[in-house]
């Protein structure tokens, strides 16, 4: 039987009601000052079917599973999807060159202060512009964001940020030299290929834990978490850029070095708020990626998600692109001064395990 005593009162109390009612206007807001933002710019806002036959392929996001009964009775698993990205890609495909969306998406085995079963995720994408564009949309949204909401300060866990100040770029090689003295290239070949034992190597002299059945993909986010997402974003935001290949499944690598892609994150206050690609646009590389990314999941999960075949083939007559995913619900945090997600959702998902 669940347990279900409460440490405090349910979201729908009219006192807890009243305390998040400030933030929740304060989210309506800044929903309302995007769209006009993107409207302003000539951005088409799409709304995407959320049932998908594939919530996507990477190996370490976790799906909502259910089953579609057809009018004869027969059954087909579809899923909740962990972001709208096939579906605006293929809208892309389709003649769409400047788009935005806000999706109601939902991740598995993620709850947390700034984590959130069901969340709002903003899209856009811009067809034939450089995935630097969306770096220059970051910097006017976090402007915008804190205009709207009264502040001059973003404060989340003892850090702050200045919304107005222009975000520092860095390169994930050089967060990894700064923050952890370990030259991640160094571990990468020409090809794109990483070495486990020599990235373990220098993790050892740094002083960091390593286990026995640890993958590259292991270590290089263990030094992420532990060393460089904690010094992000302090002062002004952080745009983490030029990942290695590895970790950019759909993103294209970059011109001037094939052992990194065309990927940012961007974050403040130490916190992730969008993670941006040049978009890779090759079907038969694409289908290389996601199916090493279900091989991985199968090996430390034991499960695994379909491909979505339609988006692969609407890969093949996707025009040149870039894209990102900005977390919403995180940025309205910050700009409100929430100290949880749920203070900014206005009808959070039910616990399920309480104490």
């Amino acid at each position: 039987m669940t347990d279900r005593r409460r440490s405090s009162p349910a979201w729908w109390t009219p006192s807890a009601h009243a305390d998040r009612r400030p933030l929740l206007l304060g989210r309506n807001r800044i929903q309302a000052a995007f769209r006009s933002h993107f409207a302003d710019r000539d951005f088409i806002e799409v709304d995407t079917a959320t049932l998908q036959v594939s919530p996507g392929n990477e190996a370490h996001l976790h799906a909502f599973a259910t089953n579609a009964i057809g009018n004869d009775g027969t059954s087909a698993p579809l899923y909740l999807h962990t972001s709208p990205e096939f579906a605006c890609k293929k809208l892309l495909a389709a003649g769409e060159t400047r788009i935005t969306c806000f999706a109601h998406v939902y991740r598995n085995r993620e709850r947390g202060p700034r984590h959130h079963p069901e969340f709002t995720m903003l899209e856009w994408y811009r067809v034939g512009e450089s995935y630097e564009a969306l770096m220059a949309d970051c910097s006017k949204l976090l402007a915008l964001a804190a205009k709207t909401a009264g502040t001059t300060s973003f404060t989340y866990n003892g850090m702050s940020v200045d919304p107005f100040a222009e975000p520092e770029r860095l390169s994930v090689a050089d967060a990894f030299t700064r923050h952890a003295a370990i030259d991640l290239l160094a571990t990468i070949s020409t090809a794109g290929e990483t070495n486990r034992q020599a990235l373990a190597d220098q993790m050892r002299l740094a002083g960091i834990r390593i286990a026995d059945d640890d993958t590259w993909a292991d270590l290089f986010s263990r030094v992420i978490v532990e060393k460089i997402e904690p010094r992000l974003g302090i002062g002004r935001a952080t745009i983490l850029d030029r990942y290695p290949v590895a970790e950019a499944a759909l993103a294209r690598p970059c011109a001037d070095d094939a052992r990194v892609a065309e990927r940012f994150e961007l974050y403040a206050c130490g916190v992730e708020l969008a993670n941006a690609f040049g978009e890779l646009t090759d079907p038969v590389e694409q289908r290389r990626r996601f199916e090493a990314e279900m091989l991985e999941k199968q090996r430390v999960y034991g499960e695994t998600y379909p491909l979505d075949e339609d988006f692969l083939d609407a890969l093949a007559i996707m025009p040149e692109a870039c894209g990102i995913a900005l977390g919403f619900d995180r940025l309205v945090m910050l700009a409100t001064g929430a100290l949880r997600i749920e203070q900014v959702i206005w009808a959070p998902v039910a616990e399920t395990h309480l104490d």
